[in-house]
């Protein structure tokens, strides 16, 4: 994908997955999820971005990812790679998976 000026937004789904660590696992399920999101921006052509955070307490690494279709999931999770590389993160955490579409942009107020 090429970055570029479109008329209208390109539609996007977002994948939020909260990721509730184990004690002292923060970096473990840090590079478990980013292996993921590597393989899939590497072969899925869905995948847009994706922004990886470990929160400051300790418990929890967030991926927030944006794809082009909320059907992108079920192609994501047919892939037996895919699906054990996630699986690896049941080793050190748990999980919140929700996917999302846009209801409303909000972007500040441009000032006189």
């Amino acid at each position: 994908m090429i970055p570029a000026f479109a008329i209208q937004p390109t539609p996007t789904a977002f994948i939020v997955n909260v990721i509730h660590v184990n004690p002292g696992k923060q970096e473990e399920a840090f590079r478990l999820i980013q292996d993921v999101v590597h393989y899939v921006a590497e072969r899925k052509p869905g995948f847009l971005w994706s922004n990886l955070a470990k929160s400051t307490d300790g418990l929890t690494v967030v991926n927030i990812e944006a794809i082009s279709d909320p059907g992108d999931v079920e192609i994501f999770f047919s892939d037996p790679v895919f699906l054990e590389k996630f699986r690896k993160l049941d080793t050190v955490s748990s999980s919140e998976f929700h996917t999302y579409t846009v209801g409303d942009l909000v972007l500040p107020k441009a000032s006189a």
